[in-house]
């Protein structure tokens, strides 16, 4: 396929003002469905043919005494055009030659009855007779489609025939002869004219038809690459956790309908934390990266999918139903990143490359009847692996004593988690790419074990949404946000997730309420994100909550967007005051196809009407996109890392502005007491 701007059809359908100029798009256009035509021209002649010969009958009424003659001539033409188009049909003529033939089969039977019928005696009825002439130059121009050029020279030869007749014939008197011939030139004019109208006609109708093509085409190569881009984790290329479930979902479905097995492997990078605190967060991606590029190369021999399910941790699906096929491939994930031999020397283990631990888990008659047991399963046998000590792998072992579950273990800390004070907020700073000010802050929640390491939200936020512990934390956040930042003026406004969870439970907004007026916070200072996703069904008790939330004068945000399933009809549905247009987009727009899916999804959200920010600016490269596409509100660890209440206090008393970039710069943004 030729690239865009290089082929004429789409560089005409693009342009229609300089279509009639382009030839190579009237070339199109003839070549248009040129068998059609050929097929046309064929059955046109034919039945032209046979009205000529049929107007025998009037030769032998009106000019008897030539009749023999005329019908004699008829019946020639008419059998060596006929014959032409057949063997030029055969030999396959190209169809320029078949318009020509049928241009002079027009001409050749307009002479060969002309001539012999001006030697009849009949002069009356033959004065009357000429008119039918016309007929011939109405087939030339408006009964055969074709070119302009050739049917004008075929009526001009016959017009020209007719006036040399016209002016012979002397019986004729001459206001009969100006008449007759002004009939005949006012017949020719017409009818070319409106071949001509007719051609352009013709010729707009098949551009339009080609962009309606081409733009068809075009939105569904974006649908694809939206698509696409929707289910692909950003870092790595691999399939997002969302295209994950999805392919879970129909394995579960075959397995549960067909029988079909499947198996489960999570897969995570051995003290990557470590790694990434070590040797910093690029190199941590490029590591990334390779590992991910290593797995999906085994995975594809397995016809298997894989993709990231968060963080440094990796999900495969396999077809293999058996343990010991599951083991195989679960061994071979683990020495095929051991032979990497990534370097990492701030392990402590004694071992100096980056290692996988590798969890197993395989779908088993009567084994459950939900699909989440299997990950949970998997997940068991993760935490099985590290147990051993890390760069093992393990397959599920309900009898194994040392399998634990780690969900039931994060669901009891959630339990003490406010008692005990181990969740606590951060803030990442959201920028006014104009000014360079800290315009806003967005809180994360975290949590950490009784041993103090941290536990990332990707797991503790999935157990508190299932268990409900997600509506006391939830209010935990927006209290503790009000008090740490708004009560002492520190930001204009904060920006808090909240979960489908907490938008269906009733008194959500009642309760945001009275921690409005416990804390004394005005909710214009407040904005909740809702993230874009399956989970999260538009229903009444939501768009009640929301409208309620509004009356607090609180901003509703949309995070995220087109990454999930219902941005668009959620764009329709609800009046959100700003739009957050996810890292993905941004990320990808180092190609031409991903910028032009930027401007698209940038340009869609301004039609709506809401403020943008985007997120996950993390280069000058990327900082340069955001403020060529007039983006004023962005926010990223390029222009501010998340940091605790008292950190980013000490940020915003220490330099009221920070200089943003402008496009021009190359030099990396340093802000002053960030942290990572």
């Amino acid at each position: 396929m030729m690239p865009i701007g290089t082929d004429p059809l789409e560089n005409g359908a693009r342009d229609k003002l300089t279509l009639p100029a382009a030839p190579e798009l009237w070339a199109l256009y003839r070549e248009h469905g040129d068998k059609d035509r050929r097929q046309g021209i064929r059955q046109g002649l034919w039945i032209a043919v046979l009205t000529y010969l049929l107007f025998s009958v009037t030769d032998l009424v009106l000019i008897p005494d030539v009749a023999l003659y005329t019908i004699a001539c008829r019946f020639a033409v008419a059998i060596a055009v006929l014959s032409m188009m057949e063997i030029e049909v055969r030999i396959g003529a190209p169809t320029s030659r078949l318009d020509i033939t049928c241009a002079v089969a027009l001409v050749l039977g307009y002479l060969g009855w002309l001539l012999p019928s001006l030697m009849s005696n009949e002069h009356e009825n033959l004065s009357h007779y000429l008119i039918y002439g016309t007929i011939f130059m109405m087939g030339a121009n408006l009964f055969f489609s074709l070119r302009f050029r050739l049917s004008l020279l075929a009526s001009g030869v016959m017009l020209a025939a007719f006036f040399g007749a016209l002016f012979q014939f002397a019986p004729l008197d001459r206001a009969y002869q100006i008449t007759l011939g002004t009939f005949f030139v006012s017949c020719f004019v017409f009818t070319s004219y409106v071949n001509w109208k007719l051609q352009q006609e013709r010729f707009k109708v098949f551009v339009n038809a080609l962009e309606a093509k081409y733009l068809q085409k075009e939105a569904v190569e974006r649908g694809k690459t939206l698509l696409r881009l929707s289910n692909t984790d950003y870092l790595t290329g691999l399939e997002n956790r969302r295209s994950i479930d999805s392919r879970l979902r129909e394995h579960w479905r075959q397995w549960q309908q067909e029988g079909r097995g499947f198996s489960v492997l999570l897969i995570d990078v051995d003290f990557f934390k470590r790694y990434n605190d070590f040797y910093g967060h690029q190199r941590g991606d490029r590591c990334l990266i390779q590992v991910a590029e290593a797995l999906h190369r085994i995975i594809q021999t397995h016809e298997g999918s894989i993709g990231r399910f968060g963080g440094e941790e990796f999900i495969v699906i396999a077809k293999a139903a058996s343990d010991e096929k599951v083991l195989r491939l679960a061994e071979e994930i683990r020495q095929t990143i051991e032979q990497i031999q990534l370097s990492h020397e701030e392990r402590r283990d004694g071992v100096s490359i980056v290692t996988v631990s590798v969890g197993a888990a395989v779908a088993k008659v009567h084994s459950t009847s939900k699909l989440e047991k299997i990950i949970d399963q998997a997940d068991r046998a993760l935490y099985a692996a590290k147990a051993h000590g890390r760069n093992c792998a393990r397959l599920y072992d309900p009898s194994d004593a040392r399998a634990r579950d780690l969900t039931e273990n994060i669901a009891a800390l959630l339990k003490i988690a406010v008692e005990r004070d181990l969740v606590s907020l951060v803030y990442q700073p959201i920028r006014n790419l104009k000014s360079g000010a800290i315009d806003a802050v967005e809180a994360l929640m975290r949590l950490r074990m009784l041993d103090g390491s941290e536990i990332p939200p990707s797991l503790f936020i999935p157990v508190a949404e299932r268990t409900g512990r997600i509506i006391e934390l939830g209010n935990w956040s927006i209290r503790n946000a009000c008090r740490e930042l708004l009560v002492k003026d520190s930001i204009g406004l904060i920006s808090i997730n909240v979960s489908p969870i907490q938008l269906k439970a009733p008194g959500f907004a009642a309760s945001v309420a009275a921690i409005l007026g416990e804390t004394g916070v005005s909710g214009n200072r407040l904005a909740f994100e809702i993230t874009e996703g399956q989970e999260m069904e538009m229903h009444s008790d939501v768009l009640r909550c929301l409208v309620d939330l509004r009356t607090l004068g609180i901003q509703i945000w949309l995070d995220d967007f087109g990454t999930g399933f219902a941005g668009l009809s959620w764009l329709r549905l609800i009046e959100f005051d700003l739009v957050k247009i996810d890292r993905s987009f941004l990320h990808a727009s180092d190609t031409s196809e991903g910028e032009t899916m930027l401007q698209n999804i940038v340009r869609l959200i301004r039609d709506r009407g809401p403020d943008l920010l985007i997120e996950g600016v993390e280069t000058d490269e990327q900082l340069e996109i955001v403020q060529k596409l007039g983006i004023y509100r962005a926010q990223g660890y390029h222009l501010g890392t998340p940091s605790s209440a008292e950190r980013l206090m000490e940020l915003l008393t220490s330099t009221k502005k920070v200089d943003v970039p402008r496009a021009h710069s190359r030099k990396k943004l340093k802000l002053a007491g960030a942290t990572s």
